[in-house]
């Protein structure tokens, strides 16, 4: 009877383990794919110019599958569309006070966790109007 208690009482401390043990790679990996939402959503901020970056409205929902996935209509994509589907993915662009030439902008993207707790992940940058040159070209 002891026995049977002990065992009783280890498996349900590994279920009770392995249970936090899901939710944390849960976690981990919709982090990795809201990071990769806000990489790829930033990407095609950056390839805008100025006059587009002013044109966006103050505040706009983003749709995710528009950002991670090729467009086409393949399995993968497919795939990614489903898995995208579970992000809210939010942006706001603001003036900064004083300054007329940079925008900060913000994205906020939201999930639920597989246990129904809400997560979500920021980011933010600024824009300039007159940009960072990356490379100096010089001629000869």
């Amino acid at each position: 009877m002891m026995a049977a208690s002990v065992l009783v009482l280890g498996i349900a401390t590994s279920i009770t383990t392995l249970q936090f043990g899901m939710r944390a790679v849960d976690t981990a990996r919709n982090m990795t794919l809201a990071g990769q939402i806000m990489q790829s959503e930033m990407e095609i901020l950056r390839l805008q110019n100025w006059s587009q970056i002013c044109a966006l409205p103050a505040s706009a929902t983003v749709d995710p599958s528009t950002t991670i996935s090729s467009g086409s209509s393949t399995t993968l994509d497919s795939t990614l569309n489903t898995i995208a589907s579970r992000f809210t993915c939010t942006r706001t662009v603001a003036d900064i006070a004083g300054r007329s030439d940079i925008k900060a902008i913000a994205l906020n993207v939201s999930w639920a966790g597989v246990d129904g707790r809400h997560h979500a992940l920021s980011y933010e940058t600024r824009y300039a109007k007159n940009g960072l040159s990356d490379y100096f070209y010089v001629a000869h």
